[in-house]
């Protein structure tokens, strides 16, 4: 596994600060349930804080027999992408094959075994409380390589062109 450079540390510690600004700058506004926040179909707005209720996130079930919960997905104010959501991943499946992209990407692992890939090579595998992360245009994959369905979140974070 390639080790993180200075600058993956940077960008990743750019991007915490960034999401920190905006929820202390969001402190003093009203508290407002989150289904009270919720838009028609399904997309939360990045401009309010809230608690995202996972008994109340949407479900979306995959081609490969597993599931999603969508929690956030949009631009913040400070002009950063954000993308959150949970997959469960059945057991020998992947997400998709292979692939790349401009954001920066963490995965963390809450149960199972995961197998991850970067530019087709396996790399160790991944388990309850790892956290996998993959630079900007990594060629990356993973694999469920348990036989248990693995459950993580995804939180992905980059500039929107």
């Amino acid at each position: 596994m390639e080790a993180m450079t200075r600058r993956d540390v940077v960008a990743v510690m750019m991007a915490m600060a960034a999401l920190a600004g905006v929820a202390e700058a969001q402190n003093s506004m009203p508290q407002t349930p989150a289904t009270a926040l919720l838009p028609k179909g399904g997309n939360f707005p990045t401009d309010a804080s809230r608690v995202f209720r996972f008994s109340e996130l949407p479900v979306t079930q995959n081609v490969n027999g597993g599931w999603g919960r969508a929690v956030i997905h949009g631009t913040l104010p400070t002009g950063e992408f954000v993308e959150c959501h949970e997959t469960m991943l059945p057991p020998g499946q992947m997400p998709h094959p292979p692939h790349q992209h401009p954001n920066t990407e963490m995965v963390l692992i809450r149960e199972g075994k995961i197998e991850y890939s970067i530019a087709g090579v396996a790399q160790a595998p991944a388990g309850p409380g790892d956290v996998i992360f993959t630079a900007s245009n990594v060629m990356h994959g993973m694999k469920n390589v348990g036989d248990t369905p693995a459950l993580y979140f995804v939180v992905s974070v980059g500039k929107q062109s």
